[in-house]
C-alpha cells in the first residue's frame, strides 16, 4: 500500500506509466493540491470520471477505481497562481479508500495499493509481432509519415514504453483509454490497442474518403 496520494480526476486525459503529459492547472483546488505535492514528494494520482459523474466536475464526481500515479517532472508557476506542470507516468494504482476531507483541504485524497503489471511467459514471443503490427497499422493511418514508423526507429524503446506511448498519443475515446490502463500486463495491453486500432481502421475503410474516424 502507498501512503495517501492526492487525486486528479478528469474526464478527458489519461496517463500511462513511463509516459509524459503536459497540464494546465487553473482550478484553486488543484492549485494547492499542485503546490502540496512540489512541497511533498511531487506525486500525483490521476484518475477518470466515470461518464455519469461528467455533470458534477464541479465537485466530487465517481471516478474509475484504477488509475496512474505521476511524478511532476516540471514545473512553473504563473504569476496568476496557475501552474503549467509535465507529469510522468509511473505506477498503476487501485484506489482502497478516499480520506475525508479535513481542515482547508480543497482537494480529493485517497489511500492506493499500487499495482505491478505481470508479464506472461508468451510475452517474449508476442511482443515483436505486436510491435510490428502497430507500425505497420501506423503506416497505414498516415502513410504521408510512413519513415516515421519504421521499427529502427523504436528499437531502444522497451515494451513498456512502446506500447504505453501509443496507447496515451492516439486519439481514442476516454474509455477506450480507461480499458487500456486496466490491463494488468504490457502483452495485455498490447493486444487491446491492436485490437482498438483494427477497429478504428476497418470503420474508416467502410465510411469511405468522407469518413472522419481517426486514430492520430
Amino acid at each position: 500500500m502507498s501512503p495517501a496520494i492526492p487525486l486528479f480526476p478528469l474526464d478527458n486525459v489519461v496517463l500511462f506509466p513511463k509516459v509524459q503529459v503536459p497540464l494546465y492547472i487553473f482550478e484553486p483546488r488543484y492549485r494547492q493540491m499542485t503546490a502540496a505535492a512540489l512541497e511533498s514528494d511531487g506525486r500525483i494520482g490521476m484518475v477518470v470520471v466515470q461518464p455519469q459523474g461528467r455533470p458534477e466536475m464541479s465537485g466530487d464526481p465517481p471516478v474509475f477505481e484504477i488509475g496512474c500515479l505521476g511524478e511532476i517532472g516540471h514545473a512553473d508557476e504563473n504569476e496568476d497562481g496557475t501552474y503549467h506542470i509535465v507529469l510522468q507516468g509511473s505506477t498503476r494504482f487501485r484506489i482502497r479508500d478516499e480520506i475525508p476531507r479535513d481542515g482547508s483541504r480543497l482537494y480529493r485524497l485517497a489511500e492506493v495499493d499500487l499495482l505491478e503489471e505481470s508479464e506472461p511467459e508468451a510475452a517474449a514471443g508476442a511482443m515483436p509481432k505486436l510491435r510490428d503490427r502497430v507500425l505497420e497499422m501506423m503506416r497505414r493511418v498516415a502513410p504521408d509519415r510512413a519513415g516515421q514508423f519504421n521499427a529502427s526507429n523504436f528499437e531502444k524503446l522497451d515494451d513498456a514504453t512502446f506500447v504505453n506511448a501509443f496507447c496515451q498519443s492516439l486519439d481514442f475515446e476516454t474509455l477506450e483509454k480507461q480499458q487500456l490502463i486496466e490491463a494488468n500486463s504490457v502483452l495485455t495491453r498490447a493486444e487491446q490497442l491492436v485490437a482498438l486500432m483494427e477497429f478504428r481502421l476497418a470503420a474508416q475503410a467502410s465510411a469511405g474518403p468522407s469518413g472522419s474516424d481517426s486514430i492520430h
